[in-house]
Order: C-alpha cells, then structure tokens, then sequence
C-alpha cells in the first residue's frame, strides 16, 4: 500500500486492485481510525481526510495499515438489493466496443445483459454508480478524446466499469445505450437509485416513465426583489460534507472568509445561507426596510452613495441597491440580517452548479424572503482584502502530489515555473489555464480516484484545470499538485485575464508509515 499527499487533511491509500480497495474501506468502517472524518473509495484507492486539527501523516498512514486485510482478503458482501434497469441499446460507441472486444454488437448486448453489475463506488456526479461484474471482456478503454456533451441516461462502459451518466454532462466513457429512469431524485430516499453495494440487471426494453403531479408554487413573498443581473447568482453557505457516499461533492462559498465576514457583519450565524455574485451589475430593490451587508469583490451604493465594503447597511422599503461590476475580483457576497428564506437540500442551502444539487440560480424577477433567523451584535470586521486584478500575477501554494510522479521532474518544474493564464472558461467547477502544455512520456490512462477541492488535474490537452468547490467528486485525469486549503478563498477571486504562478514548499515523496513507538 502507498499513501500519496493531497493536502494537510487528506492523502490517498493506494492499493493493487479494486478489491484491496474495497476490503480496506469494509475494514476501516467496522475499526475506524480516529479522526478520520470521510473516506471516498474508489477503483483503486480511498481518499482520506481527516477531522479539524488531525493531519493526514505517517502516524494516520500507520494506523490504516495496520487494519489492512490479510491479503486475498475478500470483501464483505454487498447489500441484497437488485435493480432491474431498462436500456435501449444502440448507443454511439457500440460498434467500437464490439470491435475492442471481439465480438458482434448483437453479442456485446447479451453479454451485457447477462452480467450481474455491482456498484463499487459512487463518483462524478451525483447518481453516478461505477459498477463492476465479472466478466473479464468488458475491460475497456476511454474514448481516445471526452465529449462535451452526453446525455442523460446514456449507459456507458470504461475500465472493467459501467455507468450511467445521471444528467448531461462531458465525459470520455463508451455510450452503447439509454436508459429513462432517473439515477438521482431527490423526491426517493435516498435520492441515488444506484449505491454501493446495489445489484444491477440491464434488460433490453424502453422504460416506462409516469409523470409526477405538479406540485403548486407559492405566491411571491416581499423581500428582495431582483431587478437585473448581468449572471445568475446562486445561494451558498458552508456547503454538504460528508456525502461522498452519493457522489455529492460539499460545494459552498467559493470565497468562505468573505461569505463568513458578510454573515458577521449583520450578526448572523456564519453558516446562513448568503448570495453569491458573480462579476455584475446587480440591481436589487427592498420592499421591506432591512440590513444587509457586501463582501468579496464589489461595492453597493443606495441612492448614489457608496457603501464601504463590508460594512452593515440599512435601507428602506422601496431602496434600490446597486452592485456594480468590481475591479479586481470575481465574486461578492450579499448577507441580510436574519437571513434568507431558502430551503436546504441534503442539509446545505448550496448551489452545486455541476451536479444541479441545491436552489435554483437567481435571476431577474426572483424575490429573495426573509429568513427571519435569530440575529445577535455585531463588530466592525476591518478592512476588506486586496484582491487580484486582470493582469496581475498571482502566487498560489501547492502541495505536489498525489500524482506528481506521473510527470517528469522537468515537467514538474515547468509546471512550476509557467506563468498560467486564467481564461474566461473558468466556473465555480474550476479554473482552466492556459500555457505550454504539460505533457506525459506515455498515454497511460488512471482509474478513477477521489479529487480534493484545490485539486489541478492534467488532461490529455496538458492544459491544467484547478477545481473549485462544484468540482466532479472523482476524476480520471492525474492530479499534479493540490492547492493548499488556505488558499482556495484567493483561487475563487482571481479573474479572467490574471496569471497564476503555483509554488511549492518541498518536492513530491510518498508518505512513509511511522513505526509505532
């Protein structure tokens, strides 16, 4: 077993196969180690973080060795549940997939029905099930290049894995069927159809779909009315851990100090949902007198007078509210006295802009209620930080791994040493850059692993992309170099336009267990 850095609370346990793997995590869920606060198993690999004040090091690496299974060890059995899925086969990569494993495509649909899939992990995207059967001929190769585009439903093969993609989304899997039952619902309990350790049988029929009954919406209550955005804006707080088993990435505030301060600042609990905005302008109006206060990247004014960034403001019903786009910065933070009116999903009031978990983006004619929360004092924050501008070089520190060792140190130094453009590409999933590309002495492809938040992965383009929060739960790309956590509010600030330059503190090592005492 090795154990690979991500970051100061989390590493990955990497183990020979997928069933290693899985008797590990079986292991570590019956004696678990303390302070470990989740684990995200994988093809190959759990990644592990850790609970607050608890570093992922040689003393925990010590103590998940210690539970590793005697080797042949299998895992435990799954659970007893089998879902009968219906696919109508004749999906875009059928005919290469017969062709990988020579067979007919007739004869790919019979062996794919005649298998009995199992989920392994989930990953991706919510809903997404990496299931795995015994059939040694599905073994399977990525598409040589990703999609941008794959519908929902399309049933999909890659690596001894099959899938169903849950919603539209990019992905490099081989498409050779459809299926119209929903992977994930978040009306069914648990939301995912598909969980570890679920059977799954395909069978080659069209599904029946009932249309749900329209469920009445509420007339618009008084609050904060939005008159214009230039982008949707969405709710955020402090996100959803610990949901890994779904597929669910935590998401929240991609600036969580300056979503904090906005809370603080007009006596909030710091976990309250609060607006997060993206560039401007925005035009609000109250109808109703409350207080409200911005952070981040902009400015307010009311009636022509500018409020200094985060301070508390009051205005009165029929007050304008004006938010103008900000000069250096992305995003900014609108946080109102007691509140908004949001319902929560799976615990947290964010919006995953990648798995469409969460309220929906706001937009013009969307009316933002009162939450009425309790509220307490509240203290001057200070002065709001300085934040980058287009043109400006940014330093981000990085902690190598925990696939550096795929790349050539002269890689690893030019990885380094680039000054990386931020293009206008970039979302709250990630920031993609742009430079000399980063290139791979082979084409090796890396069974699908847990991503941490900061995580910059390498695709065959060897232009980087550094995940923010809505980043895909498990990725299949190697991660060169994972942001360190204190820096993942300034990442979330740097606009179109800057250059990034990562700095590392040491070179990329395995951690080495450490002898007990």
């Amino acid at each position: 077993m090795r154990f690979l850095p991500v970051g100061p609370r989390t590493f990955l346990a990497e183990l020979e196969d997928l069933d290693q793997t899985l008797a590990l995590f079986d292991a570590l869920l019956a004696d678990p180690v303390p302070g470990v606060a989740e684990i995200i198993p994988a093809a190959r690999t759990l990644m592990i973080r850790t609970a607050p004040g608890v570093f992922a090091d040689g003393r925990l690496a010590s103590a998940i060795l210690a539970r590793q299974p005697a080797p042949g060890t299998p895992p435990n059995a799954r659970a007893s549940e089998t879902v009968e899925l219906p696919v109508t086969y004749g999906g875009e990569d059928l005919a290469d997939v017969a062709a990988h494993m020579g067979l007919s495509e007739a004869e790919v649909i019979t062996a794919h029905q005649e298998a009995t899939w199992q989920v392994a992990f989930c990953g991706f995207a919510p809903g997404f099930a990496y299931m795995t059967c015994d059939d040694a001929r599905f073994d399977l190769p990525r598409r040589p290049a990703p999609r941008t585009r794959i519908p929902a439903g399309s049933v999909a093969l890659a690596g001894r894995f099959c899938g169903v993609y849950p919603q539209e989304t990019p992905g490099g899997w081989q498409l050779i069927g459809q299926t119209e039952v929903p992977m994930w619902d978040l009306d069914r309990d648990p939301p995912a159809l598909l969980r570890p350790g679920v059977r799954c049988r395909f069978v080659a029929r069209r599904a029946e779909v009932h249309p749900s009954a329209a469920i009445p919406q509420p007339r618009p209550a008084k609050g904060l009315r939005v008159i214009s955005t230039a982008f949707p804006m969405v709710f955020q707080d402090e996100g959803r851990p610990g949901q890994g088993g779904q597929g669910v990435s935590a998401s929240g505030a991609l600036d969580m100090g300056a979503a904090r301060r906005a809370n603080r600042a007009v006596g909030n609990a710091s976990d309250l949902p609060v607006l997060e905005i993206t560039l401007g302008p925005v035009r609000l109006c109250a109808d109703l007198p409350m207080t409200l206060a911005l952070t981040g990247a902009g400015q307010a004014s009311v009636a022509g007078h500018s409020i200094p960034r985060g301070a508390a403001f009051a205005v009165d019903a029929g007050d304008e509210i004006t938010i103008d786009p900000p000069q250096a910065g992305m995003r900014s933070y609108l946080a109102l006295r007691g509140g908004f009116r949001v319902a929560p999903v799976l615990g947290s009031a964010a919006t995953d802009t990648l798995a469409h978990v969460g309220p929906d983006p706001v937009t013009a004619g969307a009316v933002l209620a009162p939450g009425n929360h309790s509220a307490v004092a509240v203290v001057a924050e200070g002065i709001e930080p300085e934040l980058p501008q287009p043109g400006d070089l940014v330093e981000l520190p990085v902690m190598l791994g925990p696939r550096a060792d795929w790349f050539t140190p002269a890689m690893i130094r030019h990885f380094l040493t680039q000054e990386w453009l931020v293009t206008p590409q970039s979302s709250r999933v990630g920031i993609r850059l742009q430079g000399d590309a980063i290139t791979r002495e082979d084409a090796a492809e890396l069974p699908s692993e847990g991503t941490e938040t900061g995580a910059i992965q390498i695709p065959h383009s060897g232009q980087p992309v550094l995940f923010l929060a809505d980043h895909p739960l498990t990725g299949g790309y190697p991660v060169i170099a994972t942001l360190r956590p204190e820096a993942l509010d300034l990442a979330g600030q740097i606009p179109p336009g800057a250059r990034i330059r990562f700095t590392a503190r040491a070179d990329f090592a395995p951690i080495t267990p450490e002898r007990p005492a």
